[in-house]
């Protein structure tokens, strides 16, 4: 941090940087600071943001005023080529003010801090089955129906008047608010609907930051998912072999000194995805941010600021 005369203190700065989605195409490559082995490693990378107002009102300050420093490493924030899109507002200046910093971008996961989480909600519910009773429907007026259709904020059902029928229009839609419910018991039609949830069929939802494709955080989840239950399938064979006191299995590959040889790998995951992050950095630093759930799955990019704090 070279120069801050915004409203915001360096650390509430920091904070608002670490939540901004970063996105590259090469992340996937790069290593992070702990797996660094050599000069050929990619670590970080870094921008600078320089931005004074010299001019009457409020001026924003976004995330397309970060400027890559080393454009080569193909990171820049989220939507920055979008004109659709508006960029992220990270401070508002008045004349007068200025800022200026420097922010490192590292890669990591889920399990290292929040803010590299590509997740900004995943949670899923039960398909709901719901059943119209014809009979009950038959002793409605046009108007009771229409009423009982618009109870529902989901918008779960449709009049069709053709029919002069309540429908179903989307089931999936239905958010278990039990409004509708209500309403039929008000109009004196209790057994006009009944929900119940499927059991063995739920709906999932995942809404990203934008820093990876939806499909390949979920892929990518799955596939650790799937790593991690077969991590317990040999630990479980393991305990059981030494319970009954047999050899472990693979005892035979183990190398000098009786060492097994355990590799860890798989990107994605729930909370535990590769991804890239910035963070505050130098004498006084601080790594702050946050991007998501506790639960995210796959790993994101997010900001901070880097250099000595004054």
């Amino acid at each position: 941090m070279e120069n801050n005369t915004t409203v915001l203190n360096d650390e509430f700065l920091a904070h608002r940087l670490g939540l901004i989605p970063l996105v590259s195409a090469e992340a996937v490559h790069w290593k992070r600071p702990f797996e660094w082995s050599g000069d050929a490693d990619i670590i970080e990378t870094s921008f600078s943001l320089d931005v004074a107002c010299n001019q009457d009102g409020v001026m924003d300050v976004t995330s397309n005023d970060l400027i890559p420093m080393d454009p080569d490493r193909a990171v820049e924030p989220v939507n920055c080529r979008n004109t659709e899109e508006k960029p992220i507002v990270i401070v508002k200046l008045r004349r007068g003010q200025a800022l200026k910093l420097t922010a490192r971008a590292r890669k990591g996961i889920g399990k290292d801090h929040a803010k590299f989480i590509p997740v900004a909600t995943a949670v899923f519910q039960f398909k709901p089955k719901i059943v119209l009773n014809a009979a009950a429907m038959a002793d409605m007026t046009d108007d009771e129906k229409q009423a009982f259709v618009h109870s529902d904020p989901s918008k779960t059902f449709k009049f069709n008047p053709i029919t002069r029928m309540i429908e179903v229009d989307n089931d999936e839609s239905y958010m278990y608010d039990d409004e509708c419910i209500l309403k039929a018991r008000e109009l004196g039609r209790p057994d006009l609907v009944t929900i119940t949830q499927c059991q063995d069929h739920f709906i999932f939802r995942v809404e990203g930051t934008g820093v990876l494709p939806v499909e390949s955080i979920v892929r990518q989840a799955i596939a650790y998912l799937q790593k991690k239950c077969l991590d317990l399938e040999a630990a479980a064979k393991d305990a059981v072999a030494l319970a009954s006191g047999q050899p472990l299995p693979g005892a035979d590959d183990m190398g000098p000194g009786g060492q097994g040889q355990d590799m860890d790998g798989g990107m994605g995951g729930m909370g535990g995805g590769m991804g890239m992050g910035m963070g505050m950095g130098g004498p006084g630093g601080m790594d702050m941010g946050m991007g998501g759930p506790p639960m995210g799955m796959g790993g994101g990019m997010g900001m901070g600021m880097g250099g000595p704090m004054y």
